[in-house]
């Protein structure tokens, strides 16, 4: 049983609170301005395609005026291409996590952090807002902008995961990252709420504020973020937590002194003669990065990163569809859409949190994750009937995103960090983004196929079958959990009749 969460937390420095705040409120801006589009698509919609009831367009010449305002003949085209812009975000996404996670093992990340998240903002304000102020609607350039938006936003999470995983040790690592991955969720929240706000004034800014926001965070990562804490003083052991680098008393004399020396080599060799103890050994060499395929081939790495990609499927497509399904389906004001939507997120962060607490208690991660999933599709087939009540459809959602939410949540998170720190990789510690970008590149994966699947099956078959292609694909979520599952009762099995046989 590892120790209690609660008494690691006397082992942390107000640092640790630094880092904590900072690398959370970073992702917490990515993904509000991530979920601005999700938010605007009925007004992006409504913008992209012709209105018959459009007072202000001539009756001379609407077809002239169409064609120059608007892309798609009817609002279908228009959600089909939506659609394939969540896929095209999440493709090159997917790219840009196998990339930038071994980029990060590489390069000081703070630098690859601040230019994800500013560049990032430039490109959603050249999106949403420029191009509307400028009237400039067209296909090629949307694609364009966001495809680069997934590469750059691909730069963010393998590095504060990164950062994350530097500065907190495995003790308590499943409650600490619980709470701490909860930043997609309230960055979904926050994006919401700001996007409804200003909904009223025209979808472009709401790309506007979230864009604003995104970049000024970038610039205060950038001045007030610690990567390591080696950087302070400290040092961090996998198991046990900080514990302070042996420094000098005299850290502060000249750096060269002849005196000095004579009087410390005297010391030192009295020391050793009263001791009888060898000499120090010379300090292991700084670890080195691994590569990709050596990261892809550590134990777990494939089997979690194949669920994740049934998982992140599922979890996105209620990230990038929820308000528009509640607009269209129950025919709700997108305003209140976007806000009763925030009731999965709200679930995923209790859910985050409180399995990552259990997990800590258990010690072992499968246990939960498999239990929660079971549980997400029986929830799942109950939100796919949920009435035309607002209460009732909260109270369910909220429950659906704690059993979706949480083990989403776990696995690029915790789950990441543990296997970025497995035993195996003692001398080459450098693997943490690497492989934090190999799980959440091939869970964007799926998600990327999922987004146009959805719009595919939503417009032939309608939202039903759509819940029922979750149900499946969670369920293939467990399937590929299930062995690590067999592997860590096994092992629990094992220090189980250990401990027999010492008693």
């Amino acid at each position: 049983m590892p120790p209690l969460c609660f008494g690691c937390l006397s082992q942390y420095t107000h640092h640790h609170l630094v880092v904590f705040l900072l690398t959370f409120f970073s992702y917490v801006l990515l993904h509000a301005s991530r979920k601005t589009f999700s938010n605007v698509k009925v007004s992006i919609s409504a913008q992209w395609t012709p209105s018959t009831h459009n007072d202000s367009v001539p009756a001379f010449c609407p077809v002239e005026t169409w064609e120059d305002n608007h892309l798609f003949a009817d609002e279908k085209q228009a959600t089909l291409f939506l659609g394939a812009l969540d896929s095209i975000f999440l493709f090159s996404y997917a790219v840009g996590l196998y990339l930038s996670g071994i980029i990060g093992d590489r390069v000081n990340l703070r630098y690859v952090l601040c230019f994800g998240l500013c560049g990032s903002a430039v490109v959603e304000f050249l999106f949403g807002t420029l191009t509307e102020w400028l009237h400039v609607y067209n296909i090629y350039l949307y694609c364009s902008l966001w495809v680069l938006n997934g590469l750059l936003q691909s730069a963010v999470w393998p590095c504060v995961v990164a950062v994350m995983g530097n500065w907190f040790g495995k003790a308590g690592r499943g409650f600490v990252f619980g709470l701490w991955s909860a930043c997609a969720s309230v960055g979904n929240i926050l994006g919401a709420f700001l996007a409804s706000s200003v909904l009223k004034y025209g979808y472009e800014y709401a790309f506007l504020v979230t864009s604003v926001v995104q970049f000024a965070g970038g610039v205060v990562v950038f001045f007030g973020l610690l990567t390591s804490p080696k950087e302070v003083g400290l040092h961090l052991e996998s198991e046990t937590g900080l514990s302070p680098v042996e420094t000098d008393t005299d850290s502060h004399r000249p750096l060269m002194s002849d005196e000095e020396d004579d009087e410390q080599e005297v010391e030192t060799y009295s020391q050793r003669c009263r001791t009888d103890q060898p000499p120090e050994e010379p300090e292991d060499e700084p670890p080195y990065a691994i590569g990709f395929f050596q990261a892809f081939c550590l134990p777990g790495v494939l089997l979690y990163s194949l669920a994740y990609a049934c998982l992140k499927l599922v979890n996105y497509s209620f990230f990038f569809w929820l308000p528009f399904y509640l607009s269209n389906n129950y025919g709700w004001k997108e305003a209140e859409a976007d806000r009763l939507s925030v009731w999965y997120d709200v679930g995923g962060i209790v859910g985050g949190t409180l399995q990552g607490l259990i997990s800590d208690f258990m010690g072992k991660r499968a246990p939960v994750l498999v239990f929660s999933l079971v549980m997400a599709m029986g929830s799942l087939v109950g939100y796919s009937r949920s009435p035309n009540d607002k209460v009732i459809n909260a109270v369910i959602l909220a429950i659906t995103g704690f059993f979706i939410g949480g083990p989403s949540n776990m696995i690029s998170s915790a789950i990441s960090a543990d296997l970025g720190r497995q035993d195996i990789l003692r001398g080459s510690q450098e693997a943490l983004a690497t492989v934090t970008g190999i799980v959440d590149g091939t869970g964007s994966i799926g998600a990327a196929v999922g987004q146009y699947l959805v719009s595919l099956i939503e417009s032939r078959l309608g939202w039903m079958s759509v819940f029922y292609f979750f149900v499946v694909m969670t369920g293939g979520s467990v399937v590929f959990i299930v062995p690590l599952l067999v592997r860590e009762l096994r092992d629990m099995w094992r220090e189980r009749q250990a401990l027999r046989h010492q008693l």
